[in-house]
């Protein structure tokens, strides 16, 4: 078969399927998962596709930012669930810090502890939840306030955690990329995520299925750097393994 007879090949596939797996066109095509690489490349430079983890799509995978009245209504049972799941990896934490986004209001919602803590937040949506629960005590991070996600960003609130550190940060993403790592979709958020990273001891990502295979703008961190992965049980299967493969831990909600 002619590199032009295997280029429409994936091409039929892709128009009746809507994606293509890697291993799938090797044994159909009986040619090497490195050939079929450099044929989805030449494709995906000819913008007939987008390249996914593991095969191509197409629908573009890159996530686009919402403003968050938008979101709030997205997945919002799957949401609840994962914002339930992640109340099992609190343990004897003293100290925890939220990050902003939809996902993670949900876990705040259900944020009830027994003993005292401090949450550390730049979301103003997370900090009013929380500020009149008993046991929690809020440090509100300053800084300017971006309107589609109702979260302040910026040199103020990454200065504020010079002198700060926690013992878990629950962070939301835009997607998830076994190859890429873990993205959001906006770049002006992206220094202060990075910062508060770096500032946990440990990162717990609430992320729903719909961000597996996805890439937003602006990477946060590799995979390698976060403990807990927290999604839903539609989350792909080969994914969730190869999580599990690297030692992070899974939790479905």
């Amino acid at each position: 078969m002619t590199i032009t007879e295997r280029h429409q090949y994936i091409l039929a596939e892709l128009q009746n399927k809507g994606s293509v797996h890697i291993q799938d066109l090797c044994d159909q095509l009986e040619v090497s998962g490195v050939t079929l690489r450099k044929d989805l490349k030449m494709l995906e430079e000819k913008n007939l596709l987008f390249r996914t983890h593991g095969g191509a799509s197409l629908n573009n995978p890159y996530a686009a930012e919402r403003p968050i009245h938008e979101k709030q209504h997205i997945n919002s049972y799957e949401k609840q669930r994962i914002g339930r799941a992640a109340l099992s990896i609190l343990g004897e934490n003293d100290s925890l810090m939220l990050g902003s986004g939809t996902t993670i209001f949900e876990f705040a919602r259900q944020l009830n502890p027994a003993h005292p803590i401090t949450v550390i937040t730049p979301a103003l949506k997370v900090g009013i939840e929380l500020s009149d629960k008993p046991n929690i005590e809020v440090l509100q991070l300053g800084g300017l306030i971006r309107q589609n996600s109702s979260s302040v960003a910026g040199n103020f609130a990454e200065y504020m955690l010079e002198s700060v550190s926690c013992g878990i940060l629950f962070l939301g993403v835009d997607g998830i990329d076994l190859d890429y790592g873990f993205t959001i979709s906006n770049l002006t958020e992206a220094g202060l995520n990075q910062k508060m990273i770096s500032t946990a001891q440990s990162v717990a990502i609430l992320a729903d299925h719909t961000k597996f295979g996805r890439r937003g703008i602006s990477k946060i961190c590799d995979l390698e750097t976060v403990r807990y992965v927290i999604t839903d049980s539609l989350a792909p299967r080969e994914s969730v393994t190869a999580l599990e493969e690297m030692g992070i831990q899974v939790i479905m909600g």
